[in-house]
Parts: structure tokens; C-alpha cells; sequence
């Protein structure tokens, strides 16, 4: 059987047609937003001799990545739960056994 049947969830192949390729692209947005939000700190040390609505928006733009960053490992969460339940549901991993002996 071609791997597209067997995988029900397989589609035309992209970078995003994975949850593999879901991680990869997150992890490399978690990274840009890291970087914004350093630069971002280092602007605040600027913002005295910028003035008051200087220093609201770059508040504000702290607060936007936080709240971006937060979203992102949310995201990468969900994704490796999908990840978890797909590989059980097409058993690519194997079902774990108590140590009572009786399957899950």
C-alpha cells in the first residue's frame, strides 16, 4: 500500500503539510520573536529621551510579543499532542504496558 493510503492524514506534500513541519516552522518564529523581544529591551533603555508616546509603544510592542510568545508554546503544545495522538491512532508508537500487565 503507497504511504498516502496508509496515512489518512497525509496530504499534498509542503512545508506545512506536516506536524513535523508545523514544529520546525515555530520553532524558527519562536526564535524571530526572541530576537524582537531583545530588541525591543534594549529599546526601552532609549525611551526616557524619547517621550511619553515613545515609551507607550514600545510598551506596547513588549506586550504584543509576550502575549505572541505565549501563543507560540501554546501552539507548539498542541502540536506535539497531535503528534502524540497520531502516532497512536496509526500505531507508530507502542501502547505502553502497566506494571500490573495489563495493556492501556
Amino acid at each position: 500500500m503507497p504511504p498516502a493510503e496508509k496515512n489518512p492524514f497525509a496530504a499534498n506534500e509542503t512545508p506545512f503539510s506536516s506536524i513535523e513541519g508545523g514544529q520546525e516552522y515555530l520553532a524558527m518564529f519562536s526564535a524571530a520573536v526572541e530576537e524582537a523581544k531583545q530588541e525591543a529591551l534594549e529599546m526601552v533603555a532609549e525611551q526616557d529621551a524619547n517621550g511619553p508616546r515613545w515609551t507607550e509603544a514600545v510598551q506596547l510592542v513588549k506586550y504584543k510579543l509576550e502575549k505572541l510568545d505565549h501563543h507560540i508554546k501554546v501552539s507548539r503544545r498542541l502540536l506535539n499532542d497531535l503528534r502524540t495522538m497520531r502516532r497512536l491512532l496509526l500505531q507508530e508508537r507502542p501502547h505502553r504496558v502497566p506494571s500490573n500487565g495489563t495493556r492501556s
